[in-house]
């Protein structure tokens, strides 16, 4: 059997006849860079959510840098974790930013509340807990140490669409928040786009400003920014999408409790815990095992694809030796990112299939245990 990470084709055959529709519509309109497709989106998106705004951007990336900018003066510190994608902390350097990291909690792999203090100075400006996997960070004590310290949370929600946090969504809790949607996101485009979303209106207008070259009118320039303006293509498959995500996400969590169900009474295999204070979205499904490179190699073979997420934390990596962090720094990221691996997830996942993947899962670390 072979077992996909993520199947997009799959995805794709049972929406064809809508996004081709949309995408004629594009077309037929001219309506490629900004424009009414991508306002539509703005819109929906922000409905969903349950804020004021959703400012369409060309990635997650810019979605990120944007958002810092707004609240930062160069040189500023802003504190996040270094167990996530480099896109969060170079969009922090890119704003002009100066990237600090903490600790993570070990059940939730998301930013520990309690490390936030120690790492706050004069400096400190913002806070990016990023939603890891689909799991919101612990919103409430963060959110009150940054009103202690007059600072900013910029949400990182670009795995957490449709997440929750004791019943608020993923997006709406920060000052301003960063989405991706990369085609292989729970609310995926057919190329690049993100999205910044706040309640702020000043936020807003800026962000809507420097997405496109600091302009409002056509050749009226306010202040230098840049072109990081969604399609209008990318936006209309977005809205037909949107219509899914709820019904997406209930795929996922029934695949993951499956996949919980299966796998966690094995020795060795440490399953995902969704926090009590969170609605889990399952971007990804992350297990632990001692030997991940082992059992990436055997599910391989095996027909099954895995990823790591991720397999070297950043402050260990040669991006950041500037940044003087040394090994022993982050303990808890560091023996988590030794052990973490993804197995397949996805809403078209079939259960025949989840069965296929935890039981070869099961007889790898049986088997490697026996050889301890």
């Amino acid at each position: 059997m072979i077992v996909p990470f993520v199947d997009l084709k799959k995805q794709y055959s049972n929406l064809q006849q809508e996004i081709l529709s949309q995408l004629t519509a594009v077309c037929e309109n001219s309506s490629f860079v900004l424009g009414p497709f991508v306002k539509t989106f703005e819109e929906n998106f922000a409905q969903f959510l349950g804020c004021r705004y959703a400012i369409g951007l060309n990635s997650g990336t810019s979605a990120v840098q944007v958002a810092v900018k707004a609240l930062i003066q160069p040189g500023d510190e802003v504190i996040t974790v270094p167990n996530t994608f480099i896109a969060t902390s170079e969009a922090i350097t890119a704003a002009g930013g100066k990237v600090v990291f903490v600790d993570i909690d070990e059940d939730s792999y998301n930013l520990a509340p309690e490390q936030l203090e120690k790492a706050i100075t004069r400096r400190t400006r913002v806070i990016v807990p990023v939603h890891l996997y689909g799991q919101t960070a612990d919103m409430d004590p963060i959110l009150d140490i940054a009103r202690t310290h007059h600072l900013y949370v910029v949400e990182d929600a670009a795995q957490a669409h449709d997440a929750e946090y004791k019943g608020r969504s993923a997006g709406t809790m920060g000052e301003a928040a960063a989405f991706s949607f990369y085609p292989g996101k729970n609310l995926g485009a057919y190329g690049e786009a993100g999205a910044i979303t706040t309640n702020n209106d000043e936020l807003a207008e800026y962000v809507r400003k420097y997405r496109d070259h600091g302009s409002t009118e056509k050749y009226i320039h306010e202040f230098e920014a840049h072109n990081m303006r969604m399609e209008g293509f990318q936006a209309a498959v977005l809205n037909v999408k949107l219509k899914y995500l709820k019904e997406w996400t209930e795929r996922r969590r029934k695949n993951a409790r499956l996949y919980s169900e299966l796998l966690s009474h094995i020795e060795g295999v440490i399953t995902p815990r969704e926090m009590p204070y969170a609605k889990h979205v399952y971007h990804l499904y992350v297990i632990r095992v001692h030997d991940r490179q082992g059992l990436q190699n055997y599910l391989k073979e095996k027909g099954i694809a895995t990823a790591f997420h991720y397999k070297y934390p950043l402050h260990l990596q040669k991006a950041y030796a500037y940044l003087g962090y040394k090994e022993g720094d982050f303990p808890v990221t560091e023996k988590v990112m030794k052990e973490i691996i993804s197995i397949p997830m996805y809403p078209e996942l079939t259960e025949e299939q989840i069965h296929y993947v935890a039981e070869h899962i099961k007889k790898y670390v049986v088997s490697h245990q026996s050889k301890l």
